[in-house]
């Protein structure tokens, strides 16, 4: 089975979808046929784009990936795996805690749970 992702004129995803891939370009022509749109390659394994698309990413063909929505605008692109990171890494001592990202103060804060 192959994975397309189709994207709009400013390389968002819509939609992501599985075809047949029994012959080379076999899914895609059908997509193209039946529901037209500009349609990209992905894979659920990351062997081709980096990451597997999903709705809302951006499809960059310059990097040739597909890359997530920024989760804080604090956060910046590793280049090698096309994956949004902290300014500040997770600290050792909350390695094994849940925790979360607070933009106002640039930190890992622990969720209390109970």
């Amino acid at each position: 089975m192959a994975h397309w992702a189709e994207i709009d004129d400013n390389n968002l995803v819509l939609r992501v979808l599985v075809g047949s891939n029994d012959e080379p370009d076999e899914g895609y022509q059908w997509l193209i046929d039946n529901l037209g749109g500009t349609w990209i390659k992905t894979s659920y394994n990351k062997s081709i784009r980096k990451n597997f698309a999903g709705i809302g990413y951006t499809y960059d063909a310059e990097r040739d990936a597909f890359i997530p929505p920024k989760p804080y605008n604090s956060w910046v692109l590793d280049e090698d795996t096309c994956q949004w990171e902290a300014p500040v890494p997770r600290p050792d001592a909350l390695k094994n805690v849940p925790v979360k990202w607070d933009e106002n103060t640039l930190s890992w804060k622990e969720l209390i749970t109970n």
